[in-house]
């Protein structure tokens, strides 16, 4: 049966879910680099008919990393895109974050209050590797994550001095240790437990053991990510922190010098060989800027960290400039992440973190929990 149309109201198809699921899945979410569908981050839609012509979408959508910062542009863009579907007349997106557990290596315990563990190595001293683990720390805080820092360097801590830690943590049952809090970041190290000139001279057992005793007897409160600073080489303890806690993954800092490489290369292949997902590249000292003159310099080479992640088919995550400000403000206790958090350094730190929280969101998720221990007894 015919219907009049008036030329100045065409008919418009009523809108469904299913519409506004498909136009969905046209559009990438720039950070993850895949649609929202496929990532599982649309959680809800509503359509409503405002009238006979138009209506209204709601849409709610949930990133399984943190991204508070990007909140405002990803919503624009969901808001834009499905508001040119015809008929929508408006569009309301509500949007959120929610980090899950993912799997760690085969049976390796999970560690209580700790949803996932990346480590933070390079396999070499001087690369810069605890500043770049502070700052991420300190970036996926900024983003909503719940964060924890574990400074794994026994012999040479740094993390109290980098986070402006004083005094010395408190023990509510004689048992296990409260994590010390900075910058919104829990926190935990050797360095906050012995005074500050008194050496570690300890064989390699005894360090592994505080170690172990440092990550198990700390109280982490309910972390979405705990980083651990590792310390440089492929010793007893990196092997001990491979083999026996519940990593979800790995980052690995170097410059672009040769011989730094070689040595990334070797803490890369070690936790190869013990089934560590690798989560990418990061490569600090690409650039010396002169804040005099703006001159750039290549001063440790070009493309190293890009060259190596090449060679193992992995992502390089982002790279760092050598700048003044950085050891500057972390050698005060306030990193650049917080003492300058509208840098442009800052905001490199931030998309570094929100690329290493998008690959763990990437590996398989820990379903462990969802299963029931199944007894089998005798009657």
């Amino acid at each position: 049966m015919a219907t009049d149309q008036s030329p100045t109201q065409p008919f418009t198809q009523p809108i469904t879910q299913s519409h506004v699921e498909a136009a969905l899945k046209s559009l990438l979410d720039p950070n993850a680099g895949k649609d929202f569908v496929s990532t599982r981050s649309v959680r809800a839609i509503a359509v409503h008919a405002l009238d006979a012509q138009s209506w209204r979408v709601e849409v709610n959508i949930e990133l399984g990393y943190p991204a508070r910062s990007q909140f405002e542009h990803l919503r624009a863009r969901v808001r834009e895109h499905l508001g040119a579907l015809p008929g929508v007349a408006e569009v309301v997106v509500h949007m959120s974050s929610r980090v899950e557990a993912h799997a760690v290596q085969r049976g390796v315990k999970r560690l209580p209050g700790v949803k996932n563990i990346v480590a933070i190595a390079s396999g070499k001293g001087g690369v810069g590797k605890s500043t770049t683990a502070v700052n991420l720390a300190l970036a996926l805080a900024q983003e909503g994550a719940n964060v924890g820092l574990l400074d794994a360097d026994i012999y040479g801590p740094s993390l109290p001095q980098m986070l402006g830690l004083s005094g010395k943590p408190e023990s509510t049952d004689g048992k296990t240790i409260e994590p010390m809090r900075a910058h919104g970041v829990q926190a935990m190290s050797i360095g906050l437990l012995v005074d500050t000139e008194t050496p570690m001279v300890w064989r390699g057992p005894m360090a592994t053991q505080a170690l172990r005793q440092l990550l198990t007897e700390t109280r982490w409160q309910d972390l979405d990510y705990l980083l651990i600073d590792m310390p440089p080489g492929t010793g007893d303890i990196h092997l001990t922190l491979a083999q026996q806690v519940p990593l979800t993954g790995a980052v690995i800092v170097t410059t672009p010098q040769d011989i730094a490489l070689l040595d990334a290369r070797k803490g890369l292949k070690m936790f190869e060989k013990v089934s560590v997902t690798i989560l990418g590249i990061v490569e600090n000292m690409s650039m010396h800027i002169c804040r005099n003159c703006g001159h750039e310099e290549a001063i440790f080479g070009t493309g190293g960290g890009a060259r190596m992640a090449a060679d193992y088919g992995l992502e390089l995550l982002g790279s760092l400039p050598l700048d003044l400000r950085v050891r500057e403000e972390t050698d005060a206790g306030h990193p650049t992440v917080v003492a300058a958090p509208d840098s442009r350094i800052a905001e490199i730190y931030r998309q570094v973190a929100r690329r290493i929280a998008v690959k763990v969101a990437d590996t398989a998720r820990d379903m462990s929990a969802r299963f029931p221990n199944i007894v089998v007894q005798q009657s």
